[in-house]
């Protein structure tokens, strides 16, 4: 839900800023809208995965270790995923936020840095849930896409943050 207000408030910013110099102004107004649409959805989504994955946690424990069939390993992965998701989603919106705030029309620099600050939280949350609710491994590549994909929102957010005060 936070990934699609951060994008909601890009696009914001975009359709504020038409007119002016900005010649990006509506593809970037689009990809907001377009993530909006994709992480909206993603909250309901990641609480059935979750849902899932504890009934097979469950399961598993109930018929012991030496009977996995391979249900569980399936439902961690597709609980890790939508994280995941929402993880580069959120990257993707904090770096529209950052080159809405750069282009944008003055009045609306501070709703641009608000979306990249909302972003990089966003995505340091859902990193965190694959990290650590999600049983994966260090070197799982999915964990350091995810806190990559953190990384880069929070640089993004840091910089609008810094250029408006």
């Amino acid at each position: 839900m936070t990934v699609a207000f951060a994008a909601s408030l890009v696009a914001m910013v975009a359709r504020s800023s038409r007119g002016g110099p900005w010649k990006d102004v509506d593809g970037v107004g689009a990809q907001a809208l377009a993530i909006r649409q994709r992480a909206a959805p993603l909250a309901a989504t990641d609480a059935a995965a979750w849902e899932e994955a504890l009934g097979a946690l469950r399961a598993a424990e109930e018929r012991g270790a030496e009977s996995r069939d391979g249900s569980l390993e399936t439902a961690l992965d597709r609980a890790a995923a939508i994280p995941l998701e929402v993880a580069e989603l959120a990257a993707d919106v904090a770096a529209l936020a950052a080159l809405a705030a750069e282009h944008c029309e003055a009045p609306y620099r501070a709703d641009a840095a608000a979306a990249a600050a909302l972003a990089a939280g966003a995505a340091r949350a859902a990193a965190h849930l694959v990290e650590v609710n999600l049983a994966v491994h260090g070197n799982d590549q999915r964990l350091a896409r995810a806190l990559a994909s953190a990384d880069v929102a929070a640089d993004h957010a840091g910089r609008v943050l810094a250029s408006i005060r």
